[in-house]
């Protein structure tokens, strides 16, 4: 199995039983995202369990062929002729909390820096990954944080499949040992039928233990600039008030 990484392209490569779990999404975050990261929580509803199809090698070729037949963007599947297969999916990012990206300094074969940084994700982030039929969704988160140089652990994200029907989002979240190409395959390269989201956890409680002592302190540094921010807008605002206040007093208390 390879893998490589663009950060400017958007691309990455990643080469050589069903068990869901359903729920209705309620977005919830630690963090309020700080001004312009507001983002409207999707309409999911909880979607009934799909059987999974097994195909023969025939079939899966046919579906291949058809799938390549209806692709617009280039982004074919191909057949080897171990009957493996490789493809392209789609994952948009929806992340609520910061994530701990490593420095450049820490990447190379040197000694590490231990320099981290703590940022939100920039919101509708969607990213294009070359995968194979054998990769799993724990494969493919992983290289999804690799891409980003990602330091946080992997088990604190899933993904989630999102399909569209009669005007309603439907979301389940997929388990570790599915594979995120034969879903591709089955419904067809459009993404109102199938598309992939990676989230953190729906837990409802933030797990701190999952946390290292570096991230919980670049935690502490966002919430102290948050609440600095926070302070001087406050600020701010009462001192606009105040000089409007003067400049009227001023204005009753002028003789003439």
């Amino acid at each position: 199995m390879t893998w490589t990484s663009s950060m400017s392209s958007g691309y990455s490569s990643l080469e050589e039983e069903e068990s869901e779990e359903f729920f209705f999404t309620a977005r919830t975050s630690f963090f309020r995202r700080p001004p312009g990261k507001s983002r409207a929580a999707p309409q999911d509803v909880q979607k009934e369990r799909e059987p999974h199809i097994y195909l023969s090698k025939e079939e899966v070729k046919e579906k291949i062929q058809s799938y390549n037949s209806s692709v617009t963007d280039k982004l074919k599947m191909t057949l080897n002729a171990n009957g493996i297969y490789t493809g392209f999916i789609k994952v948009q990012m929806e992340l609520c909390r910061p994530i701990t990206v490593q420095s450049s300094q820490s990447q190379g074969r040197c000694a590490p820096s231990n320099t981290e940084t703590a940022f939100y994700l920039p919101d509708g982030c969607v990213n294009t990954l070359h995968i194979s039929s054998t990769n799993t969704v724990r494969e493919v988160i992983e290289a999804l944080l690799k891409k980003f140089f990602v330091a946080d652990n992997p088990a604190k994200f899933a993904l989630y499949k999102r399909c569209h029907k009669e005007d309603q989002v439907y979301t389940c979240k997929l388990s570790d040992r599915e594979h995120p190409l034969y879903l591709r395959l089955v419904a067809g390269p459009k993404t109102e039928m199938l598309s992939f989201v990676l989230r953190e956890h729906e837990t409802g409680e933030v797990m701190w233990e999952a946390f290292s002592i570096p991230e919980l302190q670049n935690f502490l540094r966002i919430l102290d600039k948050e609440e600095n921010d926070q302070l001087q807008i406050l600020k701010n605002r009462y001192a606009a008030y105040r000089s409007k206040l003067e400049e009227a007093l001023r204005g009753v208390l002028k003789p003439g």
